[in-house]
């Protein structure tokens, strides 16, 4: 595959060794990305590594240790049961403050508080993050700019309708990560989707990461190497 391309990260749950090997293939195969968007688990991998960071990092940064290990009790659980602060700070030592302090052009697929996702393209980058990361219910949702945003994922889990109104006509390389939800990207001209099985992970235990993330770059060499 020729570049430059847009790659888009659909959400995953706890889809980081899926994600970082996606993005490994990517370098493996050399190929210029132009602008990253994300949400949920792909806000995550795809912000660390939009900010430089190479994917085996982006890997071992997002699966060292249980996630459970990295959220706390939230002091309003009937807003959340979690606290995402934790994670917040923990973005904060590893990201730019704001989306303009990257190299490349990134977006952060959310929900406001009525549901209604949005695509977070300016601001407080951390917070925006994390916020695409809040599962409402569980997590207790970030604040920015005075308005809660939670988990896009829960209603678009690739945010490819606003990234498109955002760059129109610009080629783009999904990683997909299925879902029991049953949801699927929307066929689309200019567009190419990766798929990766659902990750099977859990909070106090990731799985076989390593297996996960092997399986998925080649999985993408492949697919990509013949486009």
């Amino acid at each position: 595959m020729k570049g430059p391309v847009d790659v888009v990260l659909s959400g995953g749950f706890l889809a980081f060794a899926e994600q970082a090997g996606f993005l490994k293939a990517l370098e493996d195969l050399e190929i210029p990305v132009a602008a990253v968007c994300g949400t949920s688990s792909g806000a995550l991998a795809g912000s660390l590594w939009a900010a430089g960071m190479p994917a085996h990092e982006v890997f071992r940064r997002l699966t060292e240790k249980s996630p459970l290990r990295q959220v706390r009790p939230s002091a309003r659980p009937w807003r959340g049961l979690l606290s995402m602060r934790p994670v917040v700070r923990e973005l904060t030592a590893d990201l730019p403050r704001a989306f303009d302090d990257l190299a490349v052009p990134f977006g952060a697929g959310v929900i406001d508080a009525l549901s209604v996702p949005h695509l977070l393209t300016s601001g407080p980058l951390p917070e925006a993050v994390a916020a695409s990361c809040a599962i409402p219910g569980l997590f207790g949702p970030v604040w920015i700019g005075g308005q809660p945003w939670a988990d896009g994922g829960v209603v678009d889990r690739t945010a490819l309708p606003a990234w498109r109104r955002l760059r129109p006509e610009r080629p783009v390389v999904m990683h997909w990560v299925e879902s029991s939800v049953g949801m699927e990207p929307d066929a689309a001209e200019h567009l190419t989707v990766v798929r990766s099985p659902a990750a099977g992970a859990a909070f106090w235990d990731l799985g076989d990461v390593h297996a996960r993330f092997a399986r998925t770059r080649e999985q993408t060499r492949r697919a990509l190497g013949a486009t």
